[in-house]
């Protein structure tokens, strides 16, 4: 039937000895394995859900908003604290800068409230117009080196 087991009945018993120490050791780790599954699952299921939006904070006294982050950013500080759609939305309008990875104010369709675009340095000047005018009282256009 087996041609590779042994033929003495001493040896098949140290086998199956074996064999059944082995066996235990497979179903303790097999409960371990199990165990550390559910707690995972449940430690999951117990987790409190991610804020929608976060503020980064600064550091000092009164600790003032940074960044806006969505919940989810990965950039986001350790220094946060949770604020709901509204408040996101009004610090965004008040100036505070938003996340350069997320984008919270593309998320919340808050529009840049600046002045105006930023002129580009690098853009030519207008016909007409030269890009430096000289000021009156400059006679060198070497600077002073000052000690």
């Amino acid at each position: 039937m087996f041609d590779d087991l042994p033929p003495d009945l001493e040896r098949l018993h140290t086998l199956r000895v074996w064999h059944a120490m082995w066996l235990a050791r497979i179903d303790a780790k097999i409960a371990v394995v199990r165990q550390r599954q559910t707690e995972t699952a449940q430690g999951q299921a117990r987790r409190p859900p991610l804020p929608e939006w976060t503020v980064e904070l600064g550091i000092g006294a009164g600790r003032p908003p940074v960044q806006v982050h969505a919940g989810d950013c990965y950039a986001a500080g350790k220094r946060r604290r949770p604020v709901d759609r509204d408040e996101a939305r009004r610090l965004l309008a008040d100036g505070l800068r938003a996340c350069t990875h997320c984008r919270p104010d593309t998320r919340l369709n808050v529009i840049d409230l600046s002045d105006g675009p930023t002129p580009d340095p690098r853009a030519t000047p207008p016909e007409g117009r030269s890009r430096c005018t000289p000021l009156p009282h400059h006679r060198s256009r070497t600077p002073t080196r000052r000690p």
